[in-house]
């Protein structure tokens, strides 16, 4: 019993999920109906927090009949991945989707198409987040709302065997939940962008994998800027494929839809203000979208404008790892990662082998955080149970200042990471000598909150996190020296077909890049020459 409001909150688990999305939900309930005892903890309300509640989220959906429809939609999607994606990974994940989304018919009212079928590729995401919420509840996990994790809890194999963090609502309370398997499901980060729902989406699950001894890989493919109206971040870009763009003096720009339009657009701003017109958009889609996207045309009411009919300022954000790719390194399709215990889903993993070198944007993003969430919850219950009676010490992860704590300006650390990772000039036209100036920025940065920050608190975390996530990125893009889907460099504009590889990176202290060996495209020769 707990004898104080101040005595930490200790509780024990088969499964440990950390991260209350679409994927954490989706792992969760997967873990319980495989027999496990889950517990989900969430920074912030399981339901609520995450980009998915904020957003009308499609997902990859291909009907199993006839055989050739998924032949063809892996295909193209190997295609367009320019020599990252694999095929068995691709078949796997639509076939999962296809057959567990319906499963949540029991929570959530799927709409129906125009011939009268059941829609179920396209959610509603506040209230498919909401079912979410609902279903896990009713399958006997226990939630731990506004209870961010402050780190990572290893036993003396080196397994990861549970977390420690801090409850909002009990005034900081400390707890602990020791596990049998934990799920990182705590989502990427956009570098505080402001996209809407990633106030809480910081990196931390990278940080703390990397400090457990996990590898990323694929982070040099977080130059994800995405469409927005001036003065928002709204960006829900379904709508953009119709738009037409003017400059400041009217004159129609020449921006056609594709994998192009955004470094035109980037680089028309560079020059000035950019405005666009949504009048294109067809009249079907335009009397939906209050119901796909809510928030877009919310954005639209508010100022009084007419979309359709009036020309508004536009801008573009850097969503990062959110609509990029890059993440924690997986080894098996059941998130699996290099760290015994440690499993990941979502956007906490690397896509690369679902999404190639370019954007999983709504559909292919959405289908790996459901189906990777049900595949990590259900390998976690698996192996917890090969865990039990284990106990043993268990010894937090997480960094203590290396030169004694002192006050550090968290504020402004954050700020030097956005210096670095949203600028056009920076971080979407690359080149070697720019990336280095940044690598020396963060490291400086690095340096300040490595040697003092505070571990036991949330902000320092976040900051930490961030900061971390931004030298691999950066030290990722220097090494890969070549342009590739959403990584791109002014130095070396074209795609060496020899770097078709996986690119991995790691450490804290020192910052560290390899090629994946595993990858039956590697070519380590070329990449260790390249860096």
């Amino acid at each position: 019993m707990i004898s104080s409001p101040l005595e930490e909150l200790s509780l024990t688990a088969d499964v440990l999920i950390v991260g209350g999305g679409m994927a954490g939900a989706w792992a969760a309930t997967s873990a319980a109906e495989a027999g496990a005892n889950v517990v989900l903890v969430d920074k912030g309300y399981c339901g609520t927090s995450g980009v998915t509640a904020a957003a009308g989220p499609g997902h990859w959906w291909v009907p199993p009949d006839p055989p050739s429809a998924r032949d063809t939609a892996v295909a193209n999607r190997i295609a367009s991945g320019l020599g990252l994606g694999e095929a068995d990974w691709m078949y796997r994940i639509l076939d999962q989707t296809w057959r567990t989304l319906p499963t949540l018919a029991g929570y959530y009212k799927f709409g129906v198409d125009d011939e009268g079928r059941v829609n179920y590729r396209a959610v509603r995401g506040p209230e498919y987040m909401r079912a979410l919420r609902q279903q896990a509840l009713s399958h006997g996990v226990t939630i731990l709302d506004h209870s961010p994790v402050l780190e990572l809890l290893a036993r003396s194999d080196g397994s990861i065997g549970g977390v420690r963090g801090q409850r909002r609502q009990d005034g900081g309370r400390a707890y602990r939940v020791e596990a049998g398997a934990v799920v990182l499901a705590a989502g990427g980060t956009s570098f505080l962008s402001h996209l809407l729902g990633s106030r809480t989406n910081t990196g931390d699950g990278y940080l703390m994998a990397a400090e457990a001894g996990a590898e990323m890989s694929g982070m040099e493919f977080t130059a994800a800027y995405t469409i927005a109206p001036a003065h928002s971040t709204m960006t829900r870009s379904m709508a953009y494929s119709f738009a037409t763009y003017y400059d400041a003096d009217g004159h129609e720009l020449d921006f056609p839809f594709g994998p192009d339009q955004t470094l035109r657009l980037a680089r028309a701003l560079q020059r000035g203000p950019v405005y666009c017109s949504l009048h294109r958009l067809p009249d079907d889609i335009k009397a939906r979208l209050h119901t796909i996207s809510p928030n877009v045309p919310l954005v639209f009411d508010r100022w009084g404008i007419d979309p359709y009919r009036d020309r508004f300022e536009v801008t573009l954000h850097n969503d990062g790892t959110i609509r990029g790719i890059g993440g924690v390194r997986v080894h098996d399709v059941d998130g699996a990662t290099s760290v015994p215990g440690l499993f990941v889903a979502g956007d906490n993993a690397s896509r690369e082998k679902v999404a190639g070198a370019i954007s999983g944007g709504g559909n292919v993003n959405s289908a790996w955080a459901l189906s990777s969430g049900v595949l990590a919850g259900r390998a976690a219950a698996r192996l917890a149970r090969g865990t039990k009676g284990r106990g043993g010490r268990l010894r937090p992860l997480g960094r203590e200042p290396r030169k004694g704590a002192k006050i550090v300006d968290l504020a402004e650390l954050r700020d030097g990471v956005r210096s670095q990772m949203h600028p056009f000039d920076k971080n979407l036209f690359r080149t070697g000598d720019g990336l280095a100036a940044s690598a020396d920025v963060l490291e400086s940065l690095w340096s300040e909150m490595a040697d003092h920050a505070n571990k036991d608190t949330v902000a320092s975390r976040e900051t930490a996190a961030l900061l971390a996530t931004a030298r691999w990125s950066v030290a990722a893009a220097a090494t890969r020296k070549e342009s590739r889907g959403l990584h791109r460099r002014e130095d070396f504009p074209s795609r060496d077909l020899g770097l078709a590889v996986r690119l991995l990176s790691g450490g804290l202290d020192q910052v560290w890049l390899a090629a994946d060996t595993t990858s039956v495209t590697a070519k380590t020769g070329q990449l260790e020459a390249a860096s």
